[in-house]
């Protein structure tokens, strides 16, 4: 599996991102850290991540300033021709922001950054993203945002559920995200935004590896291909 990570002023999870793909991808296909201002991709990639942090220190809304940067014209057009992208905190809001994913993310409920673990519902299991989960079985994954409050109207809250594109619920809703939607799924299912930091927990020495299962299903999707 070739990767690369997405860098943006004020990306501070990009170095845990490329070690936890770094870890399923093999030692000869390190995974690659694109800076913002290039304009195109490397040839053959087949999944790119956006990190979490605080790109351009969330100025204006968090991921707007990033979702405008020159590589996401290259990132659009990579999802749109069916290449895997996931967009974790920062970056979830990066791909809402840039149209790949739909709804919003708002400052949370309590009005304070949230920083804990968090218990997840997996709610499917049909993309190459959860495969390696069973839908309905509760994992649990780190969190650190002020602004992963998801929202979204009711056509595109209903386009969710109906189309199977929740990918993770909140056991115990942190920042007041409607349904307690913590990850979706983009239409052709491509595209997975989610608040949670998986990559934060893909070792035991890190206290856990309940983040290993998303890594190691989008490897073997690609190996399967």
């Amino acid at each position: 599996m070739r990767a690369a990570v997405i860098q943006f002023p004020g990306s501070n999870c990009d170095r845990d991102m490329a070690v936890a793909l770094d870890k399923v991808s093999g030692h000869n296909k390190p995974t690659q850290i694109i800076w913002h201002k290039e304009s195109g991709l490397p040839s053959g990639l087949d999944v790119i991540a956006i990190p979490g942090g605080f790109s351009f220190g969330d100025y204006l809304r968090c991921g707007a300033i990033a979702a405008r940067s020159p590589i996401m014209r290259a990132v659009v057009d990579f999802a749109n021709k069916g290449g895997y992208v996931l967009g974790v905190c920062n970056g979830f809001q990066v791909l809402t922001e840039s149209g790949l994913l739909p709804g919003a993310l708002m400052r949370n409920a309590g009005l304070k950054f949230v920083c804990k673990d968090t218990d997840l519902r997996v709610e499917t299991s049909a993309c190459e993203f959860t495969s390696g989960y069973k839908a309905g079985s509760t994992i649990n994954v780190p969190i650190a945002h002020h602004d992963g409050n998801f929202n979204a109207d009711t056509d595109t809250l209903k386009a969710l559920n109906d189309q199977d594109r929740v990918a993770f619920r909140y056991v115990n809703n942190p920042n007041g995200s409607m349904e307690d939607i913590a990850g979706i799924l983009s239409e052709n299912r491509r595209v997975l935004g989610m608040m949670p930091h998986p990559e934060r927990l893909n070792d035991p020495l890190l206290g856990g590896i309940d983040g290993n299962p998303l890594f190691e299903s989008l490897a073997n999707a690609m190996v399967s291909a």
